[in-house]
């Protein structure tokens, strides 16, 4: 039996509406609506697992999930950045947002580069993949981006090219021999 993995993203916080790096922040009032109207509409899952993130946490919980902690489903850590909007960033530190934009294995911000995001991400579909059934995880934009780029074997500079949207659902298979991405619809979740 192949494998498929069920990724869902977090739902909106106050930093996805202002466009600044997050710190361990709640969803918003309304993405908490959004999620529970979601509740029930996926199918079974053989394991249901969540970022230690509150704003994964509460997304699960708002759709209805009893999912168990995965350490390696947690967000980039953006060091000095986190709390802060790209505007002010960008004001204060061009340089550094440019090479955090253009090098996936720049870290100006003290924390974790891209490149080692997806690293963790591809390490934990590799784990998971050898396993068969379906995983549900919630998480977020960035290790979601992650784990398309090394299913479809996508070079790290694909990563800003991907758009994951709070709520989205991203379906990805491995049958032992490849991965593959299957484009996922608001209907996919029914």
């Amino acid at each position: 039996m192949p494998a498929r993995f069920s990724l869902i993203c977090h739902g909106a916080t106050a930093a996805t509406r202002a466009a600044a790096f997050p710190l361990d922040e709640p969803l918003e009032a309304h993405a908490m609506e959004r999620a529970a109207a979601l509740r029930g509409a996926l199918r079974r899952a053989d394991r249901i697992l969540v970022s230690p993130a509150l704003r994964a946490r509460q997304t699960a919980e708002a759709l209805g999930l009893a999912a168990s902690v995965d350490p390696l489903l947690r967000d980039g850590d953006h060091g000095r950045w986190n709390g802060r909007g790209i505007g002010e960033i960008q004001a204060e530190d061009p340089e550094g947002l440019l090479a955090w934009r253009t090098d996936p294995e720049a870290a100006p911000h003290g924390g974790e580069s891209l490149a080692a995001v997806m690293r963790r991400a591809a390490a934990w579909l590799d784990g998971q993949g050898r396993a068969s059934g379906h995983v549900v995880a919630v998480t977020h934009a960035a290790v979601i981006r992650a784990a398309i780029l090394f299913a479809v074997g996508a070079p790290a500079a694909a990563f800003w090219h991907l758009d994951v949207g709070p709520l989205s659902l991203t379906d990805l298979r491995f049958d032992a021999a490849r991965w593959t991405w299957r484009a996922t619809s608001p209907t996919d979740w029914r």
